[in-house]
């Protein structure tokens, strides 16, 4: 995928900070993260494919949503990880293009995810009658590869602008992963059309999920609105709740980073705002859905004490 005209065959990273005595603490804290990030996320796929009373559409994308987490994670937390034991944490122009190609395809996999995920609660709790008929498993199966297409073509676009793009002497990306905005910073090139292919790509795969979900709540609140028993309400409360958390975080953290011009957003609060949805984001999600849940608790009880009396 190397440009054919660059002069540059390998990038360093700089990593989140220059700083010695915060080098190895550091690695020990994202070390812990990313521990808690793979068995949170694994402990959760195993749970959702252990208990058929969780084969149902919502864990049927919440399985999802944590082998995406768990990818992503592994995209960028190793490698940042290197940053913080080496001296020069060196990546190559092939493989800083795979990482971003990897990176965008998870990230915008993940937005379409949480809105196919909004849709499944606005079905259940708006259309109740029809949950199974409109939430078939072709359905979901057709979302999901909706989400997929959908992070494949973004992906393609972000890291096919990225690569044409050309790298003279300047080989230091200030960053502790492969992003789009800091490989920008350091080509030769004009850069204006490529900003212009980032800011439609982010705008319609951050856009369009928003708009999904922001609608899907909407519809979601009105329908709760018209539940008259107390109960009735905090049930269709609480199945949202864990969604609507995930959802926060996510695009508020990733929309600070991209929907902003670089220059109004210096690097080093972009950095901390890329860390939250790239590797805290990811350990998260697996927990709010778990404690948060009964069906996931239940399962978990039931899986351990079945593990206990074998």
């Amino acid at each position: 995928m190397a440009s054919m005209n660059s002069s540059v065959t390998d990038f360093i990273l700089a990593g989140l900070t220059d700083l010695l005595g915060l080098q190895i603490p550091l690695f020990f804290l994202f070390l812990c993260i990313y521990v808690i990030t793979i068995l949170g996320n694994l402990g959760l796929i195993t749970l959702i494919g252990l208990n058929s009373h969780l084969h149902t559409p919502m864990y049927f994308f919440l399985l999802n949503l944590s082998l995406i987490d768990f990818c992503y994670s592994s995209t960028i937390t190793p490698k940042m990880l290197m940053s913080f034991v080496s001296k020069k944490n060196i990546v190559s122009h092939a493989g800083c293009m795979t990482q971003l190609f990897f990176f965008c395809f998870f990230v915008i996999s993940e937005s379409f995810i949480l809105s196919a995920m909004a849709y499944d609660r606005y079905v259940a709790i708006c259309k109740p009658l029809l949950y199974t008929v409109t939430m078939s498993p072709q359905v979901c199966l057709l979302l999901l590869l909706g989400v997929y297409v959908m992070g494949f073509l973004g992906a393609m676009a972000h890291t096919g602008s990225v690569a044409s793009l050309t790298y003279c002497a300047n080989n230091l990306v200030d960053h502790f992963m492969c992003d789009i905005f800091p490989l920008l910073e350091i080509s030769c090139n004009s850069t204006y059309l490529n900003e212009l292919v980032v800011f439609i790509f982010v705008a319609i795969d951050i856009g369009v999920p928003i708009v999904t979900i922001f609608i899907s709540y909407a519809l979601i609140l009105f329908s709760i609105l018209h539940i008259h028993s107390t109960e009735g309400r905090s049930k269709a409360f609480s199945t949202c709740s864990s969604h609507l958390i995930v959802v926060s975080l996510f695009f508020g953290s990733g929309a600070f980073v991209y929907l902003k011009p670089p220059s109004i957003l210096p690097l080093d609060q972009g950095k901390v705002s890329s860390l939250f949805y790239t590797i805290v984001v990811p350990m998260l999600n697996p927990l709010i859905y778990s404690l948060r849940n009964k069906d996931v608790k239940f399962a978990l009880r039931k899986t351990l004490s079945r593990k206990t009396f074998s």
